[in-house]
């Protein structure tokens, strides 16, 4: 049997990226106004039929993957990424930040409502599901003998929480930094911890 085409690729390709732009537009705002958007309210929002929003969209999690495509990543470095733990670093937070800025209102939509009291299902916040952590663990894989398996999760924690949106939002609001500012403040802040690390290793 053969691959099956994608909907979007056959017949007339032009009208359908529209239309698969129109749905992300649709879901990205949803997620920035705080909901997790389904298929049909993108469907409805963007004003296209919700039989048509399926062809593209089998599910929720497909639409939102969509709307954020670095979800299904497992790494942020390159096919060829350096060898040096520091070069690793800097190049994941600096493609992360630029992901969170790119991001950045349905992020802070997510963040708002992970603030809010009560249990949230894993379907609830689809952007705030620790990605992060497997993202830095993955660059800072080379040292995982030197630290040991302990001192590096500790690492990635530290790292973590001085990088995200939580972060660049009180960079931003808060000191009044601005975006540039904020993004070469994170990019510092990883760095220093990662050196206090290895100093404290040696």
């Amino acid at each position: 049997m053969g691959m099956s085409i994608p909907y979007e690729l056959t017949g007339r390709t032009r009208q359908k990226a529209r239309t698969r732009a129109a749905l992300l537009a649709a879901a990205r705002e949803l997620l920035a106004e705080g909901a997790t958007p389904t298929v049909e309210q993108a469907a409805d929002r963007a004003g296209i039929s919700r039989t048509t929003a399926y062809r593209y969209f089998a599910n929720q999690r497909a639409l939102v993957a969509g709307t954020y495509p670095e979800i299904g990543v497992t790494s942020l470095l390159g096919p060829a990424p350096p060898q040096d733990p520091v070069a690793r670093l800097d190049e994941a937070v600096e493609r992360f930040t630029r992901q969170v800025l790119d991001h950045e209102p349905e992020l802070r939509a997510q963040l708002r409502l992970s603030l809010e009291p009560g249990p949230h299902g894993p379907d609830e916040l689809p952007l705030r599901q620790g990605r992060a952590i497997g993202w830095l663990e993955d660059a800072l894989e080379p040292l995982r003998e030197r630290l040991g398996p302990r001192e590096l999760r500790r690492l990635v924690l530290a790292i973590r929480a001085a990088i995200g949106i939580e972060a660049l939002v009180w960079l931003i609001d808060v000191a009044g930094q601005s975006r540039e500012e904020a993004t070469a403040i994170v990019r510092a802040t990883a760095r220093a911890l990662l050196d206090a690390a290895l100093a404290q290793a040696d």
